[in-house]
């Protein structure tokens, strides 16, 4: 866009979101200087917390490292191979993000425990006692990988179909076989997808606590958590979370001067035309072989354990509870925060990309923060405002979806600006020279274009908040009960069957959402 000043309505959309990212950080402040200077560098410097914060660095890279190992494949055999089913191998391998991390967790510990596992008593036989311990390193970034990979692979995804086809004939017409064009042309065109999905990785598993509470693995969220529910020490906690913001911000600056300040235009009349399909020949067994695998440790595992549950629960006479309030409000929370997130995440989209300066930058890498702290010191921090100056919006649901706001914000971010990178500009201004107003070209040139990306941010936020704990059970209504709330209820009280039939209607419900995106990816052409 010619225009140095950007619209009106895309500096008003900032503001609000700036405000919403300060609101936790404001908290956090107020909470850490009520202990004084002195201790407060006590704590930061503690031996411990210094192990927590190198646990989590490192634990954040592994998972990100072996997330872009499916995802990239993943990626790749469904949208440009003629891969057996793949729209089936896409919904199943996108499922993972629909599993609550505990269940997740769990249901690999009961698979592949030391003891007692469903692995070791089908190894016992075989004079198997004791497998090797799943607990710590291992268990945690295998768990995290498993439940998290699915935000490289939409990322990437949607990276991929923006990809201008002519690009890769040309490569082939010059000589470069399928690998070197993969290596040298569409990888490269990937690195905005790849930074992108890359990063919700790194936040999302520095902000999980299930994983490593049951991983028995020491990370900021489970340090954090015990100190807001076990000692009952805010300012402590505060501490520890002011900690994480500054690992949060580290991994904001390296991917900053990860990503390229290359263009990656590939969106226009071209890119309307779809990519060659590759056949696998021989290799095509061994993708299935590849699909199978991960889908079997993500999808088939989780369910077929929850299934068991819900199996030992009918034979016990057991009574079906009534999921369709749960499931309602499920899907009328986490609609609202896909909406409300895509709304504001366009603008902070278009500013970075279109509008460049310190300013936007700096709302655009702080938009990352809320996802990168635990559910519960952001709903925290809405719980001191909302019960000290705004009463009135106090356990309702407009707060409750300013939290997922606040949480899940980057992940829409990240995929319409990838998507927005690759359209070319000279499109928007050619609309603009036309006498097309900022609204319009917006409306009419640029949403059609950055579709996929905004498609598939949507549905990460749906995933993702239909499935958020600890900030759905401290803001929302009274009474209103979601089919998280409902899992957690139940695996409390031991009830594993009503576990399994609140998990079962979640999955039920995130496969539909993701058929849905499907579906009009297909309507798209």
């Amino acid at each position: 866009m010619k225009s140095v000043r950007p619209p009106l309505f895309l500096t008003l959309a900032a503001a609000v979101v700036a405000v919403a990212i300060a609101l936790p950080l404001i908290y956090l402040v107020i909470r850490a200087t009520g202990i004084g200077g002195e201790e407060f560098w006590q704590l930061i410097s503690r031996p411990r917390n210094i192990e927590i914060f190198i646990n989590s660095a490192v634990m954040a890279a592994l998972v990100t490292f072996f997330s872009a190992l499916i995802a990239v494949p993943l990626a790749f055999l469904t949208v440009r191979t003629d891969l057996p089913g793949r729209r089936f191998w896409l919904v199943i391998t996108t499922l993972p993000l629909a599993v609550p991390s505990y269940v997740g967790s769990f249901t690999l510990i009961a698979t592949l425990a030391p003891r007692g596992s469903f692995l070791q008593l089908l190894l016992a036989p075989l004079g198997v006692e004791e497998l090797p311990s799943i607990y710590g390193w291992t268990g945690v970034v295998l768990a995290i990988t498993l439940f998290t990979y699915p935000y490289m692979l939409l990322s990437v995804r949607n990276g991929l179909q923006g990809i201008d086809p002519s690009l890769e004939e040309a490569s082939r017409s010059l000589g470069y076989n399928s690998r070197q064009t993969f290596f040298k042309v569409t990888l490269p065109q990937l690195n905005p997808s790849l930074i992108a999905g890359g990063l919700l990785v790194a936040l999302y598993s520095l902000r999980d606590f299930g994983t490593p509470s049951l991983m028995r693995f020491d990370a900021f969220t489970r340090a954090i958590f015990i100190q807001y529910k076990a000692s009952f020490n805010r300012n402590s906690a505060a501490v520890l979370s002011l900690m994480l913001v500054t690992l949060v911000l580290v991994i904001l600056w390296l991917e900053y001067r990860m990503r390229s300040r290359a263009a990656y235009y590939s969106r226009g009349s071209a890119s309307l035309r779809p990519p060659k399909i590759i056949k696998l020949g021989i290799w095509k067994l061994p993708a299935l072989g590849f699909c199978f695998l991960v889908a079997t440790l993500g999808v088939f595992l989780p369910v077929g354990i929850t299934l068991f549950w819900l199996w030992r629960g009918f034979n016990t006479d057991y009574t079906f509870p009534n999921l369709l309030p749960s499931i309602f409000n499920s899907i009328s929370a986490a609609g609202l925060a896909a909406i409300v997130t895509t709304v504001f995440a366009l603008p902070i989209a278009i500013l970075a990309v279109r509008f460049p300066s310190k300013t936007t930058a700096i709302i655009e890498r702080c938009s990352y923060l809320g996802f990168g702290l635990p559910g519960i010191v952001i709903a925290l921090s809405l719980v001191f405002f909302g019960a000290n100056y705004l009463p009135a919006l106090y356990q309702t649901l407009p707060m409750l979806v300013f939290a997922y706001l606040v949480l899940f914000l980057p992940q829409s971010v990240g995929n319409i600006r990838s998507s927005l990178l690759q359209v070319n500009p000279q499109l928007e201004e050619s609309a603009r020279s036309l006498g097309r107003t900022p609204w319009q070209t917006l409306t009419e040139v640029t949403l059609p274009l950055v579709r996929p990306g905004v498609l598939s941010g949507a549905v990460l936020v749906f995933l993702t908040a239909i499935k958020e704990l600890p900030a759905t059970m401290l803001l929302s209504p009274i009474g209103f009960n979601t089919l998280a709330v409902q899992i957690w209820q139940a695996t409390e009280n031991v009830d594993f069957a009503d576990a399994a039939a609140a998990s079962l209607a979640m999955l039920l419900v995130s496969m539909g959402s993701t058929l849905f995106f499907l579906n009009q990816e297909k309507g798209k052409g």
